[in-house]
């Protein structure tokens, strides 16, 4: 019975042992050789010290080594944490010492970036996959693979937290996201059934570990017994050789941010590449503009496409398969709510509204979070309790999205409640970025907006405000920032104002600072 995540690699080994689990720049790892590296590293783990509950840091590029790790540590009874290998060195020590990483995994690819973390003190115990001189102990994947391949005796139960994934926060810190196994699992179940995943699919997995659409290609692929392609960092760079990469695998599902399909529409070469093999194009994260979607769907006819939406805190709650391409100018919907999941729309009186009507997005469902790490307050903000039979409340995820009901019965994207935006398929809280900027010394008011491109998504732009007396330019605060925030949070321009336009309650009027700064 499988009740774990680690269960869906030891059940495809006994039923698939030769099948190819992973693959990543011209290598791959067959399930049965996954089992086994997994139990050694879980066991090297335990014999490091980590206990059950414990987090491991996953400090890795895109590589096969990034699911020998995910698995290894849910296999120890620990809990993955996935760090971004390009954040600044404070954002990642942070990090460490937020949800209390002892151990680390690693290559020797990241040498430069782990020398930046441990120049200063950290509570780090050991790294793991990169043997060094380093003040903790380090350990070589070598080392690793001469430890016993059995699983080791941990007594693991479904509602034990199994990874734990950091977004954006509002107040200047990155809040730490909880799934157990059962959420975790709950999500490879729904996505696999609902997009008919077979041992003969071949997933490309475009996403970093530590972004949350990655799990399609760690856990729902491995539940069915099929191969996921990682994409390596360099192609993921340059989309004609990413749309090669995706002919010479013969990828059939394709997964990413709408940024990355539309690059290679523009700019991939598709007239030139085989791609019949896709069955089905899956995007989410951000809104996919309606005329590169309408292009792309005519390029590749034979696939199904389908519109993924879910904050991270719920993995995934809705869908829209697409039944024919968009009119240009057309919103897709978010679709309809999968299974084992129940949707409220209230308003701000927590009533619900009629079809229709705008209002928050409310999900219960069995992908949902334990909560936020070492932030009960945050948690118990974040649900909404409605009683459903006498006794017995259930906890609605307020997704903070505002919505309507069509006529069509579908739900509707009508924008945030909060100063939260999606950049690139990132989740960003414009306050953090604002925060960031206001713990440099020369600056008295920050505001931080978002604006359009020209290829229909969000990007980054501030003004600042100079303390009397102080000086700064747009260069010095870009690289000040640079150190605190991951590069896709930067702001793209930074303005220098005397005074922001304000309402009348003396709040910053966002909007129309930004048409003001675009007109200069």
């Amino acid at each position: 019975m499988i009740h774990l995540l680690t269960h869906t690699v030891q059940n495809s080994a006994q039923r698939t042992p030769d099948q190819e689990a992973f693959r990543c720049a011209n290598r791959s790892i067959s399930f049965a050789h996954l089992a086994k590296r997994m139990n050694q590293l879980a066991n090297l783990l335990l014999q490091s010290g980590v206990q059950r509950g414990d987090r491991v840091g996953v400090f890795l590029n895109r590589s096969l080594e990034t699911a020998i790790a995910i698995y290894g540590i849910m296999q120890a009874g620990a809990a993955y944490v996935p760090l971004d290998s390009s954040a600044p060195a404070p954002r990642t020590r942070f990090l460490l010492q937020d949800c209390g990483i002892k151990h680390l995994v690693t290559n020797p690819s990241q040498r430069r970036g782990l020398q930046q973390i441990l120049s200063e003190k950290t509570n780090l115990r050991s790294v793991i996959g990169l043997k060094g001189e380093w003040p903790v102990e380090s350990i070589s994947w070598e080392e690793v693979e001469q430890m016993k391949s059995h699983a080791p005796p941990v007594r693991i139960l479904e509602n034990d937290l199994a990874y734990l994934m950091y977004t954006s926060g509002s107040t200047g810190a990155p809040k730490g996201i909880m799934h157990t196994h059962r959420s975790g699992l709950a999500y490879a179940k729904l996505s696999a059934g609902l997009y008919g995943l077979t041992p003969d699919d071949r997933i490309g997995n475009h996403a970093p570990l530590y972004f949350d659409i990655s799990t399609f290609g760690y856990f729902s692929a491995p539940l069915a017994g099929a191969t996921t392609v990682i994409v390596p960092d360099a192609h993921t760079k340059m989309p004609a050789s990413l749309t090669q990469l995706m002919e010479k695998e013969r990828l059939s599902i394709w997964y990413s941010v709408p940024l990355a399909l539309v690059q290679m529409l523009q700019r991939g070469l598709l007239e030139k590449r085989d791609l019949t093999s896709l069955r089905w194009v899956l995007y989410g994260g951000e809104p996919f503009p309606s005329k590169h979607l309408r292009k792309l769907m005519q390029q590749w006819p034979q696939a199904r496409f389908s519109n993924v939406y879910g904050p991270a805190e719920v993995n995934q709650c809705t869908f829209y398969h697409f039944p024919k391409p968009p009119e240009e100018g057309e919103a897709p919907p978010l679709g309809q709510v999968w299974d084992n999941t129940e949707m409220l729309v209230l308003d701000e009186k927590n009533e619900e509204v009629a079809s229709g009507q705008t209002g928050e997005l409310l999900i219960r469902t069995a992908t949902m979070m334990r909560g936020y790490w070492n932030n009960p307050k945050l948690t118990q903000n974040s649900l909404f309790k409605k009683e459903t039979v006498p006794g017995m409340e259930e906890a609605f995820y307020r997704t903070g999205d505002l919505v309507k009901i069509g006529d069509d019965g579908l739900l509707y994207f009508l924008g945030r409640k909060d100063r939260q935006i999606k950049t690139r398929g990132y989740r960003v809280e414009l306050d953090e970025v604002a925060n960031a900027l206001l713990s440099h010394e020369a600056i008295a008011e920050a505001a931080v907006f978002p604006v359009g491109n020209k290829d229909g998504g969000r990007l980054i732009e501030a003004a600042v405000i100079l303390k009397n007396g102080m000086d700064t330019d747009g260069e010095a605060l870009r690289k000040y920032l640079a150190d605190r925030l991951p590069s896709y949070a930067l702001p793209q321009k930074i303005y220098f104002r005397n005074g922001f336009p304000r309402g009348s309650t003396g709040k910053i009027d966002y909007h129309q600072l930004a048409q003001i700064v675009s007109k200069l």
